[in-house]
This record gives structure tokens, sequence and C-alpha cells, in this order.
């Protein structure tokens, strides 16, 4: 028999000596706790889409009351694969749609309830557009999942157990009518005081027992396993907080469990997480990009600019979130050219600025390193599954880059392999200039890292680059890091107030100073006005019809005005109703506010809250006018 040449012989052994090697050191015991294989599935998906369509669409309405006529809603030019298509441009891996909203309309041909698209004008009641989208994502590529209101304004039976049992069937048709579904949104707005059928109505719910949430998660297990279950405290993912599209810098994949419920009243924490929570469940960022989440044409010219989008790319999926980009499809059923370009510009973007890892070849040297598969290189291979580690109970190291030259950059990213846990709690970025290690100037903490970190940095140059994760909740596990250099973008971002118009005004009773605050132009200027409502005074008799109110700006918002009461007339004591209503989602989305109403001849205009978010006992106004 023919022996092997000695060579080959040789490198035979030394490679099984490699992977004796390999397999004799141990990978990190996980840290509880540790995400779902689905969990890990839905972060990795980064950017994905929410689509708000239905009677609201067609009734210039955020939060319908459940009376909008059936017969409004007809799309001449649906296409669900227009909206498709703009997400594949877009990078986007998935889309949610709102087959349901609070309003009760439903988007496919339920026969559970005549308020469906069954008894509408578009395909003459034959259309199913769950069923149009769950196709063409199927066509394109992408994943599809869906967003079901519990809180429903149209049935006459919300709040009694005869609605859960609705509920529960509608939720049913949509888990086993159209294919798999990634993810199934609850939203958080449920019931309580509000508008019914286009009156005021009283439906208090308790909104931790009320619909029955384990009997909706042992539905979705068994009919859609791979779905991640959204809402305010998951159990899949969680609400952020807001619905301004960011995530804290600090933003821990954990809360504690059985702690936050569907209205949570501390809901800001969840911007951050819980440190010390037991149950992983990673933060969604939800944004629309347009002001409203439904469709206005007023808001043609306020779509978020590719800056925008950029920056909120970087604040949500760069701060170990995920990013929900919503787009409101118009009156005929499609995205608008404004939205789409702006969105297809945005994922250029991104892609543009972070398309070179600096780091893939320069030379790394690790303080400390597990040896085996977990050698420092992995850090750097493009590979998620593969990552460097260090030694049981070494919970502090450096990472330290060498350039052949100087190098510029100004972005720095960095992966934890979650399926392990999430463990660093800081970490710095420096460079070398001379013979000095100095930290990179960025405008946020340096903290966590989970699923992803993106830091972005003034411009260095530099022959050397030296990541220091100083503290973690145990060994590091680093799944990989990135230097990149994106050209400075200027951030050219515009006012909500910048073009409002109003006539000259004078608030009665109220100090010229604070009053001055709100028609500054300024939605950084809050003025706090103790009461519940205010007198406006034109100086003269003018012909008045649309008044807008932009609530307080800050991150705490204060005095926000929920339902209201308007009022004008020639003189104070003949001022009569002229509006009334809500400003449907205004905690969560506390944007411009619009009314409209018939013309009227008068001097005084009077606001009066009939209803506040917290109960406060003062308004919160960033800016009024009326014209």
């Amino acid at each position: 028999m023919k022996k092997p040449p000695i060579v080959t012989s040789i490198s035979t052994a030394v490679f099984s000596l490699f992977l004796a090697g390999c397999q004799s050191v141990p990978a990190p015991e996980a840290i509880l706790p540790v995400p779902q294989e689905k969990q890990v599935n839905w972060q990795k998906m980064e950017t994905y889409a929410f689509v708000h369509f239905g009677l609201n669409t067609f009734n210039d309405r955020e939060w319908g009351y459940g009376d909008s006529d059936p017969k409004t809603f007809n799309p001449a030019r649906l296409d669900c694969e227009q909206w498709v298509q703009t997400f594949v441009n877009s990078g986007m891996k998935g889309v949610i749609l709102t087959a349901k909203h609070h309003d009760g309309f439903c988007l496919w041909p339920t026969q559970l309830t005549e308020y469906c698209i069954r008894n509408t004008p578009y395909k003459d009641g034959k259309g199913d557009i769950v069923r149009e989208l769950s196709d063409a994502c199927k066509k394109y590529g992408i994943k599809f999942a869906v967003y079901l209101s519990p809180w429903d304004r149209h049935q006459a039976n919300y709040g009694t157990p005869e609605y859960v049992d609705y509920f529960y069937k509608q939720l049913n048709e949509l888990l086993t009518n159209y294919g798999d579904v990634f993810e199934i949104w609850f939203d958080g707005a449920n019931g309580g005081d509000g508008w019914y059928g286009g009156a005021k109505d009283v439906r208090t719910i308790d909104r931790k027992t009320y619909y029955d949430y384990p009997r909706a998660y042992k539905m979705i297990d068994e009919l859609q396993p791979q779905a991640v279950i959204f809402s305010d405290g998951g159990p899949g993912c969680r609400w952020v907080g807001n619905e301004s599209g960011f995530a804290g810098a600090t933003n821990w994949s954990f809360l504690r469990a059985g702690e936050v419920y569907p209205g949570y009243p501390k809901y800001r924490e969840l911007q951050y997480g819980h440190a010390d929570g037991n149950q992983w469940v990673a933060a969604e960022c939800d944004v629309s990009i347009r002001p409203g989440w439904f469709y206005h044409p007023e808001e043609d010219d306020k779509v978020k600019t590719v800056d925008q989008l950029t920056d909120l790319y970087y604040r949500s999926v760069g701060h170990n979130a995920t990013l929900l980009l919503n787009f409101p499809v118009d009156r005929n059923g499609l995205i608008h050219p404004t939205d789409s370009l702006n969105a297809v510009s945005f994922h250029q973007r991104v892609q543009k600025e972070l398309a070179d890892n600096l780091l893939s070849s320069a030379k790394v040297v690790a303080s400390d390193e597990r040896g085996g598969k977990f050698k420092v290189r992995a850090a750097t291979d493009g590979q998620y599954e593969t990552y460097w580690a260090t030694n049981d109970g070494v919970t502090s190291a450096d990472l330290t880059f060498t350039f052949t030259q100087p190098t510029k950059m100004n972005r720095v990213m960095i992966q934890e392999y979650i399926p392990l846990g999430q463990r660093v709690k800081s970490f710095v970025v420096e460079y070398k200039e001379g013979d000095q290690w100095l930290p990179v100037k960025c405008n946020e903490e340096t903290t966590t890292v989970g699923y992803k970190r993106l830091l972005r940095f003034e411009t260095v140059e530099t022959e050397e680059l030296r990541i220091r994760f100083t503290d973690a909740r145990g060994c590091l596990c680093i799944s990989e890091a990135g230097a990149y250099y994106a050209p400075d973008a200027t951030e050219n971002y515009t006012s909500a107030t910048s073009e409002l118009r109003t006539f000259p005004f004078a608030i009665l009773g109220v100090d010229a100073e604070e009053a001055k605050k709100c028609s500054d132009k300024n939605d950084q200027t809050t003025a706090l006005i103790s009461g519940k409502e205010i007198v406006i005074d034109l100086g003269e008799n003018r012909t008045i019809h649309s008044f807008y109110y932009l609530p307080d700006q800050s991150e705490y918002s204060k005095g926000l005005i929920s339902s209201y009461e308007l009022s004008a007339g020639t003189t104070e004591e003949t001022m009569q109703v002229v509006a009334q209503g809500e400003f449907s989602n205004i905690r969560n989305n506390p944007i411009l506010q619009n009314v409209y109403f018939s013309p009227v001849e008068a001097r005084y205009l009077r606001l009066k809250a009939t209803r506040m978010v917290d109960e406060s006992d003062s308004l919160g106004i960033a800016e009024i006018g009326c014209q």
C-alpha cells in the first residue's frame, strides 16, 4: 500500500491537534436571562416596516371612533407589491400591517363583524388586504406580521367577556389563514374613558386582566410558534416607551417579569430596560416616517428627511433595539413617492457609512483571550456566530487595533453574542495621539452593548484604536467589532413649528413673557399655564376656521390635553362651542394637533381641557395659534 507523503501526514497531525485544542476550550456559561432562538432571529432583522391603513386614512383621523362609514374606504390604485418593493429597496426585512386598529375596522373579510372590508367599495367587497400583503411578502422574500388592536371602539360589547371571545376569534383567523407571521403586535392603548361610536362613553377595564393575555400566548405558541409577541412588556419584545424611534444609550434587553403591563405608568423606563430584569424582552422602536401614523395630505411636506432617519437608525438599531418604521399608505392605496424616496435613500446612506470595516485588516491584540475558537480574530471575521471570549471571571479587557498607516474614522460598532446573554456594562473607545490614549468625543454614554451598539464621534486620524471593556456581568463574549469612516453629514432638521402661521394674540390672565412662549416658533420652549382652560384675545374681530396646539415637547411632557372643547365669539360672554373631540394618542406621540371648524367671526377663543392625560392642574403649551 502506498504511504502518504510525509508533509501530508504532518499537516493532518497539526490540524488534528488544532481541532483538539479548540474542542478542549469550553464555551462560556450563559448568563441569565437569555433570548429564545426566535428572539435572536427577530433582532437580526434590525429594520422592518409598519403600515397604518384603514378607514382613518379616508376620514383624516388617527384614532377613529368606530363610526366612520365603510363606504368611504375606496383606494383606487391599491398595490401591495408597490409597498413591499419599497420596503425591500429600503433594506426592510419584513412588514407589520394594522389588520384592525382601535376603530375596529378589519382589513380582512372576517365573518365576525360587518365592520370590515366586505362592506366597502374596494373590489366590490371581495378584497382582502391582509392576504394581498401576505402574498406580496412571499413573492419578494420578506417576512409578514400583523397588528391586532385589543381595544375596539366599534364593538358594542367591548368591556364584556363576550368581546374577549370575539377578539380571540379574530386573532385565530389572522393566525391560521395567512401563512407564517414573524410578530404579533398588541397595542398598549386599551380602553377606559373615551369615545365610542362618536359619543363620549366610559368603559372601564382592568388592563392587567381583561384580555386574558395568557390565552393569547398559548394560542400563538400553538399556531405560530416562531412569532415574537409585542406589547408594552413583551413577552417577546417590548415597546421602547416613546413613539419617536429611539432607545436609550443604556439599553438592557431585560425586564422584571410580570411588572410591565399595557398602560404601564413608568413607561419612560422602557427606553432603558431593567438592569436587574429576569426576563429577556428586547426593545422595538416604533416611529412614523410622518408626524402622524395614518395618512394626512397636509403632512406631505413633513416626511422625515434622510438625515433624520439615519439618526434614528443609530439611536435604535445602534442602541440594541430594532427599528419599526411606519409608512402611512395614502388614499390611493400607495406609499407616497416622498416617503419611498427618503426611506430608500436612508438605507443607502447607512450602507455607505458602514460599508468598509477598517478593523478587518488591522492587527488586533486582546489583553485576555479564552483561546481555542474564542480567539480575538473571531471578533473581526464578519461572522456573528463566532466570538472572542475572555476567561471565566475576566469582566474587563482591552482590544487594541493597529493600522499600517494613519486612518480616519468616526464610527465604531460592537456586537455581543447574545445567545449567551447580555453582559457589557460599560466600555470606552480611545485612539492614540502621539504617546497618549485619548477618548473619542461622542455625545452619549458608553455603557451597554447588547446585540449591536453603534457609536458616532468626531473624526479622528490615528494608527491605533482601543476598545476597553471596563465592566461586565460575566466574561466577555464579543461577536463583532468594527470601525468606519463616514463623511460628516450636515443634520438639517426642520422644526415642527418653523412654518406655523397665526393671527397675533394675547392670552388673558397670563404673564406676557410666559404667553410669548406659545407663539415664538420654538418647540423647545413651553408655557406652563395654571388651570385647565385659556382664553385667547385676537385684539379685533377675525374670521377664523382653524386652531392648532403643539403640546410640551420635553421628554417628560407635562400638561397634555387629551380631550378638548373649543369655543369662539365676538365677546367673552357670547362664546359658543365650535369644536370638541380628543387629541388622539397625544401621550405617546405629542405632535402638532390641528382642529378645523366652519368659519366663524370671533375675537375671543377659549380652549378648555375636558380631560387631561395625567390629570395635571396646568396646561403645557409649546405653541398655539389660529387662522
